[in-house]
């Protein structure tokens, strides 16, 4: 059983950062492909990024430039640096785990789900 517990969150106004920490326990994460997605009020969850365990990256067009994904395999934990924040980036974001890392990245790929965290952009 792999736990995530995802901080970080908070409210910023519009062109600020904020970087996003999940910390991964219960598993082996270094070979754990590692996932943000988002979810903002009355619209479904959307893909945000991804991380692979071999090092390859992928980014939704919507943050591409302006959120970097990265992790430290020595403390478990994946990070979201998110730059330049819109509005349109308010959400609860969720950090996940795909114990198979496969090429799939959408929300099916991942068997184990954080709680989630609020980010607020205000303009």
């Amino acid at each position: 059983q792999v736990q995530l517990v995802e901080s970080g969150g908070g409210l910023v106004h519009a062109g600020d950062s904020l970087r996003l920490s999940c910390a991964a326990s219960g598993g082996t994460f270094s070979r754990y492909a590692m996932g943000w997605f988002r979810q903002a009020p009355g619209k479904e969850r959307e893909f945000v990024s991804r991380s692979w365990s071999g090092g390859s990256t992928l980014y939704a067009d919507s943050v591409k430039g302006r959120f970097t994904i990265s992790r430290d395999n020595a403390k478990n934990t994946v990070y979201l640096q998110m730059s330049s924040l819109k509005p349109e980036d308010t959400g609860v974001y969720y950090c996940a785990a795909d114990v198979r890392s496969g090429s799939y990245y959408g929300m099916l790929a991942y068997d184990y789900w954080g709680q989630g965290t609020q980010v607020t952009v205000s303009s």
